[in-house]
């Protein structure tokens, strides 16, 4: 049962590695190349996403009293695919009826299995971005790499992690007390990896794979079966995956049933019965803070892993390249419509306005020059496109539409041809709009905050950050005594900061191996991916031991 772990053994090393040395590494490449996948692979995976719509989709033996699924691309067409679906109850046994053969496998025979199930997605990979496509409104780049390498990357960093927590103490111990002139005391230690039960993945719309592989791959890796709940809007992606895991999991020789999809419709949920069934013990949530409160006032029973709604920050306190960051917030900003949890939202900048490169800028050429950057960016209908993409969920529009109401307009948010649609908008909040530029608006929205000063920016972002949650913050200035300031202001409240981004790094991206993204630290989410607290609390060691002849 140990031949995929052997088979991927020189990865495994290599991703361990990464972990503690925490620069770049990947073994599964970002580009949709031709000359990496195959000059053939973009053909082949639309030709095999087409294949798939229209249709039933196929999960052989998995459980099964109907058939549902109602995804609409936010591009336009429905995708038309049902899939197999059971009660909660049936699949919860049908968990439990494979944990047992899941416990007892080795954590070699475990992780090879993970291993083998991420290689295959890889080669999927023209097939994910369709799906993801299709699915999140993603533009098919980003869809190629957000649903595709990196978020295996994720998943490869969470099965790595586990890896090394399952076998960084040893399995077995010979242990001699001295006894004086008497025979030593000799006793034979063991140690076995248990399970702590059940674990249910809620999956969101906006990135299935990403947000889902980490706990996905870190309790099957060890050893607790996985019920995998999508996003009523966004199930192709993850019954992919899904049937993929089932697929690797009976060639190994262990139970389908380890893996399972949860499918249902919006309006007839059953996240909530699963959830709370005593079986489950884990629960990976992605999500609104409303419903992550639910569960933790209802999921009592399960260690809850959640990343939730937040507050991204940008502070403008001086630059040296006035240009270079419009364009980088501008890009950031714009990127899949500002439907990132790491997208940036309140913008702090002081209200007598900033020094620069060129002199002194007033607030409102601060404004405008953002303003202007988003408008060259998206000047042409391709690149706006390919940035931007589309919206996925129909209320988003209507928040946008909301939040002009909020204040003073910058630049004003409009559709792009393609698809269901909208640029940034940029808003000066006023009155009742300065309370709402300090909670989550999520989507193509983004507050311009006049602040007293750059202090004055600084504490009011890292208070948001601690009070309302924050996954990244941003800052720009050229003081380093303020810089220094800044930096221990957000580490207190528990939010990664990013200083003075220009040119192709931005503050949106987060990478495996190196960032830790959340960090369990603020209300913004409970777990990091992927640190040791996101996979140990998922198994206990349990010991018995015997005495020996000495």
């Amino acid at each position: 049962m140990t031949v995929f772990f052997e088979r991927h053994r020189p990865m495994l090393e290599a991703a361990t590695a990464a972990l503690y040395a925490r620069g770049f590494w990947t073994p599964f490449p970002e580009v949709p190349s031709g000359k990496i996948y195959g000059e053939t692979a973009k053909a082949d995976g639309d030709a095999t996403y087409a294949a798939l719509l229209a249709k039933p989709f196929d999960l052989p033996g998995h459980p099964e009293s109907q058939r549902l699924g109602a995804e609409i691309s936010p591009w336009g067409p429905e995708l038309g695919i049902r899939y197999p679906t059971a009660e909660p109850a049936t699949l919860i046994a049908a968990a439990r009826t494979a944990a047992p053969a899941l416990a007892a496998a080795s954590v070699e025979a475990r992780v090879g299995v993970c291993l083998e199930i991420l290689q295959r997605l890889n080669g999927l990979s023209f097939v994910m971005a369709n799906a993801v496509m299709h699915t999140t409104g993603q533009a098919f780049p980003m869809a190629f790499q957000a649903g595709g390498p990196h978020a295996q990357d994720r998943g490869l960093e969470a099965v790595a992690m586990a890896h090394a927590e399952m076998t960084r103490f040893a399995a077995t111990a010979r242990w001699e007390k001295p006894q004086g002139k008497a025979a030593p005391i000799v006793m034979e230690k063991h140690w076995t990896i248990v399970p702590r039960g059940l674990s249910l993945v809620i999956a969101c719309n906006t990135f299935p794979t990403w947000n889902s592989y980490p706990g996905l791959f870190a309790s099957l890796a060890t050893g607790n079966p996985v019920i995998v709940k999508p996003h009523p809007s966004a199930i192709l992606p993850l019954a992919l995956t899904v049937r993929v895991a089932r697929e690797v999991l009976v060639e190994a020789g262990l139970p389908a049933d380890a893996v399972l999809l949860a499918v249902d419709e919006a309006g007839a949920e059953i996240t909530k019965t699963l959830a709370t069934d005593p079986a489950v013990k884990l629960i990976d949530y992605t999500g609104s803070s409303v419903f992550g409160n639910w569960l933790r006032g209802h999921a009592a029973q399960a260690q809850l892993f959640t990343e939730e709604t937040g507050v991204n920050t940008v502070t403008i306190a001086a630059t040296d390249d006035f240009a270079g960051m419009c364009d980088n917030l501008a890009f950031s900003l714009s990127l899949y419509s500002g439907q990132m949890c790491t997208s940036p939202q309140t913008i702090f900048v002081p209200e007598n306005g900033i020094e620069t490169e060129g002199g002194h800028l007033s607030f409102d050429a601060v404004a405008e020059g953002l303003a202007s950057a988003i408008d060259r960016l998206l000047a042409d209908p391709a690149r706006a496109a390919g940035v931007c993409g589309a919206v996925a969920n129909p209320a988003t529009l209507a928040r946008v539409e909301a939040a002009q109401a909020l204040g003073r307009v910058i630049r004003a948010s409009a559709p792009l041809a393609q698809g269901r649609s909208a640029t940034p908008l940029l808003v000066v909040p006023e009155g009742q709009g300065a309370k709402a530029a300090e909670d989550e608006c999520f989507g193509p929205v983004a507050f311009i905050v006049p602040v007293a000063d750059a202090d004055a920016g600084i504490t009011r972002a890292a208070a948001l950050a601690e009070t309302k949650g924050a996954i990244t913050a941003a800052l720009y200035d050229t003081d380093s005594a303020r810089i220094g300031r800044a930096v221990q202001a957000f580490a207190r409240a528990g939010v990664n900061l990013s200083v003075n981004l220009t040119g192709n790094i931005f503050v949106n991206q987060s990478a495996a191996f190196s960032d830790f993204h959340v960090t369990g630290a603020n209300p913004a989410g409970n777990a990091s991916l992927t640190d040791t607290d996101f996979v140990a609390p998922r198994f206990r060691r349990v010991m018995w031991r015997m005495p020996v002849a000495a």
